[in-house]
């Protein structure tokens, strides 16, 4: 069921649809959605998303599935609570950018420690992105 959005700066419409009935669990397919419209700049930096019962309402879904959206989003800098005034898009781009790198430089440290070679090394961020995006 598509849920829209009205964009507040220049009124385009943004939607999420969620399939409760095949694909990812549907806190996932929130999280991923609204992960990818905040970084392709389809939900605005500073666009204030609806409470977590108020979408979980519209989206008919349980209010603990979309909490449990927004707080992996907040964990990811996608997104921001500022108590009681709601929750925003941050600027998450850079953040997310940073945070990669971060991982990155973890991930280089360990297979070096192992004695892992450039290739064997890419070959293992490969099978695991493979794995992640297949399931």
């Amino acid at each position: 069921m598509p849920l829209i959005f009205r964009r507040v700066r220049d009124n385009r419409l943004v939607t999420l649809k969620i399939d409760i009935t095949e694909g990812p669990a549907p806190y996932e397919q929130v999280r991923a959605q609204i992960s990818e419209q905040a970084r392709s700049g389809g939900l605005p930096v500073g666009y204030r998303l609806p409470t977590v019962r108020g979408l979980a309402e519209r989206l008919g879904l349980a209010a603990g599935t979309v909490a449990k959206a927004y707080r992996a989003l907040e964990a990811d800098g996608v997104i921001e609570t500022r108590g009681r005034n709601g929750t925003f898009v941050a600027a998450a781009g850079a953040a997310a950018d940073r945070e990669a790198a971060a991982a990155a430089q973890v991930f280089v440290e360990r297979v070096r420690r192992l004695g892992l070679s450039e290739p064997d090394a890419l070959a293992a961020v490969r099978d695991a992105l493979r794995a992640a995006y297949r399931g």
